[in-house]
């Protein structure tokens, strides 16, 4: 395509170069630029790609787009934009020939649980004949096809490349986590949404918003671009306290749910245990019953998400009941290892205040025993959360290990302790204090007694450990099975 085309919409000037140079593909990483290749300049947090032009065209770009005024190679194609991140989703957008435009696609949004309700969704839309893509935390994932692309919602070229793929195997469907940063850095920017989904608002991400209130507004963009036309809508947690925020600024028809206030979709009668959960869905024209074997009020707040995104496509009842009954879970949450031992161990992705919580008050009504946690915070990341999880474990365990989680670039003793004033916040509670994690696992488990519950949390699908730079090869429900083969019976009833 020539660069005159990818270039439609896009505020830029040309600095030297040919405006018909022909490009062949798009790339935003140096390191894997092709030759005939466009690279986009696009400043970030730790490093900057005006930096990697010379490695670019070295590597065979044949233009760059660039927002700051640097040195290009002679011979090279140079475009000057405002706003390179932005004008990069365009471009990728009109590489691509706007396939959101082809399909119908939901964005979902929030702190916890994007992941299980999108999967909930895809699951829903393929019980009833439709062929999706889903975009997310855990992979992009077509029919037998699959790639990680290391964040939550990637790059917009990312993006584009993957909707394409979705409309180029005849899907119908694309389901994609949306994170905060992903609309404040315009991943999203060219991508006509169909359906909006709020899930819940709570602490995470302040070392990069500031504010709750700056994550709340980043959060709410998603929203304001639904337009409001037949086919386009939204769907919010109405026992969310941001609620009203979002919408507000939702032109188009928008459904609530929940299971405290006045929703249009309520969950009533729920009843949960380790083996599942039961609850009636009730809205103005209808009622039925929901069987599942995801566990916890937090699944429910998920499913009824789901629920209603397929009540507003005229789903049929039948279809939800049949989806809903058949999942087995999401990889990484509230997942259960497999053991012979008569304890019971579970991985969960809880990361933040209000999903450890979640997850802690919901063992803690389920444990038939005593609850064992163990757990950790993520370096370079909001430090204020680190206390607030902190007391959290110690209100609901009966005993907490705290450990290391992706440290990254900090000491991981620093982070632990930052978690203790919040542990010691609860009088009486016990705490171990183990900084490997394969050893503090090691020791939750060679504890457990018979009717226990172990929560390892904050990692849960992640089968690595960031540590100094270094991308270690660590997978919780690996080594927790690993350990479970070991253990010998003994127990410890400290």
């Amino acid at each position: 395509m020539r660069l005159s085309e990818l270039l439609t919409g896009v505020d830029f000037q040309y600095l030297q170069g040919l405006d018909n140079v022909n490009i062949s593909s798009l790339h935003f990483d140096s390191r894997k630029v092709l030759p005939g290749g466009l690279f986009l300049c696009v400043p970030g947090q730790l490093t900057d790609g005006h930096l990697y032009i010379e490695q670019a065209v070295k590597n065979g770009a044949v233009a760059v787009v660039v927002e700051s005024d640097v040195p290009v190679p002679e011979g090279i194609t140079c475009v000057k934009t405002t706003n390179a991140r932005k004008s990069m989703a365009r471009i990728a957008a009109n590489f691509y020939d706007h396939p959101s435009t082809q399909l119908r696609v939901v964005g979902v949004t929030g702190t916890n649980g994007k992941t299980t309700v999108s999967h909930l969704i895809q699951i829903i839309l393929e019980e009833y004949g439709a062929k999706t893509g889903i975009l997310g935390t855990l992979y992009a994932r077509i029919d037998k096809w699959q790639k990680e692309y290391g964040h939550t919602t990637p790059e917009s070229v990312e993006i584009q490349e993957f909707l394409n793929m979705v409309r180029q195997m005849s899907g119908q469907w694309a389901i994609m986590e949306v994170s905060s940063h992903a609309l404040e850095q315009f991943r999203v920017e060219e991508i006509d949404f169909n359906v909006a989904i709020f899930t819940n608002l709570t602490q995470d991400h302040l070392d990069y918003h500031g504010t709750m209130e700056e994550y709340a507004r980043a959060k709410s963009k998603l929203f304001s671009m639904i337009p409001a036309v037949p086919g386009y809508f939204c769907i919010i947690n109405g026992d969310d306290p941001s609620c009203q925020l979002f919408t507000s600024v939702c032109s188009a028809s928008y459904y609530t749910y929940g299971i405290n206030n006045e929703v249009d979709i309520r969950a009533v009668n729920v009843d949960t245990s380790l083996k599942g959960t039961r609850f009636e869905v009730k809205t103005a024209h209808k009622s039925f019953p929901i069987e599942m074997s995801l566990i916890g009020i937090f699944s429910v707040y998920n499913a009824l998400a789901a629920i209603a995104f397929a009540l507003a496509q005229e789903i049929p009842v039948e279809i939800i009941q049949t989806a809903l009954h058949k999942i087995q879970g999401v990889p990484g949450r509230f997942e259960q290892v497999e053991s012979e031992e008569d304890f019971t161990v579970v991985v969960d992705y809880a990361h933040t205040p209000d999903g450890l919580e979640n997850i802690l008050r919901t063992s803690r009504e389920l444990a038939e025993n005593r609850l064992i946690v163990v757990f950790g915070c993520g370096g370079d990341r909001d430090r204020g959360k680190r206390p607030l999880m902190g007391e959290i474990a110690g209100k609901y365990s009966d005993y907490c290990i705290i450990t290391s989680d992706n440290p990254r670039n900090e000491d991981p003793q620093k982070i632990i302790n930052d978690i203790i004033p919040g542990l010691e916040m609860i009088p009486d509670s016990r705490y171990a204090v183990i900084p490997d994690r394969r050893e503090a696992i090691h020791h939750a488990i060679q504890m457990a007694c018979p009717k226990d519950l172990v929560i390892i949390a904050g990692k849960g699908h992640e089968n690595y450990q960031l540590i100094k730079g270094e991308k270690l090869n660590f997978d919780d429900r690996k080594v927790a099975r690993e350990i479970l083969k070991e253990k010998k019976g003994s127990c410890n009833l400290i």
